[in-house]
């Protein structure tokens, strides 16, 4: 492999992730291989960003003429989605963007999280169709996972938060949508019962984190999916392994939605 990009000159062009804390995030790495691999002018970084400073940050990096755009993540998916002049089909219909570009002074936005996530699946060989899902979780990742799962052939998908007023509001989002979708909230699952158990939440960035649900719950033949990238092997996952349930790693999420995020901010073109 040749080594990541090193040199930055006065044209080399500025991506970000906006996150807070940015300790997780794994875009950086990905997209700055690509520019050395491709000998493109471009260099990616993490920008932390507290929450409640979310409007003056972008509102700076706007102001930049040679900063094009950013991924973002955790916790910014949903307020950075109100910062936008412009959402993408997804992103108006989760409230959620985990990508940006900014154009003659406009923000533009659009979730590929969904895309990515299925994406993801298939290509570890994990079929969907027929599948009893559940999801934990209903913030930005989750809205735009479910509306992809709703998507596909599966037999149902449980929503499932620790604010089921939440769950409701994700539901009713992706029931505008996907009319016929076999989506429900559900304050109590049987975790037993699923197929696919998805964590969505930010639980397993952090070593004292809870885990989503107890792993004994679990069915040994489920498949149990992550969304956190860093730490890969959360100890959700890892509890999952030890009683010998197969697993899948948050970073096929990130892995499999590269080349869009990529082509909506304008990292391929340059």
């Amino acid at each position: 492999m040749p080594p990541i990009k090193t040199e930055i000159s006065g044209t080399t062009k500025l991506f970000g992730c906006l996150a807070h804390p940015t300790s997780h995030v794994r875009a950086p790495s990905l997209f700055n291989r690509i520019f050395a691999d491709n000998h493109q002018d471009g260099v990616m970084v993490p920008v932390d960003i507290a929450p409640e400073m979310l409007a003056e940050g972008v509102a700076g990096l706007k102001a930049m003429p040679n900063f094009l755009g950013a991924a973002v993540t955790i916790p910014h998916k949903m307020p950075m989605a109100e910062l936008c002049d412009e959402l993408g089909a997804v992103a108006q219909i989760t409230g959620a963007v985990n990508a940006i570009r900014f154009d003659k002074g406009r923000i533009l936005g659009d979730n590929f999280d969904g895309a990515g996530f299925v994406a993801g699946l298939a290509g570890q060989g994990h079929q969907l169709e027929g599948k009893k899902c559940l999801l934990i979780g209903a913030g930005g990742a989750a809205r735009a996972i479910a509306y992809a799962l709703c998507g596909e052939a599966i037999a149902s998908l449980d929503v499932t938060n620790r604010s089921l007023a939440k769950a409701d509001d994700l539901v009713a989002a992706v029931r505008e949508h996907r009319k016929s979708a076999p989506l429900n909230a559900c304050q109590t699952p049987d975790y037993g019962s699923y197929d696919i158990v998805i964590n969505a939440t930010s639980l397993g960035l952090h070593e004292t984190d809870a885990m989503p649900c107890d792993p004994q719950a679990l069915s040994q033949q489920a498949l149990v999916c992550d969304i956190i990238m860093v730490p890969e092997q959360t100890s959700w996952l890892k509890a999952a392994q030890n009683r010998g349930i197969a697993v899948h790693y948050g970073r096929h999420m990130l892995d499999y939605q590269i080349a869009l995020i990529g082509a909506f901010i304008g990292a391929d073109t340059l």
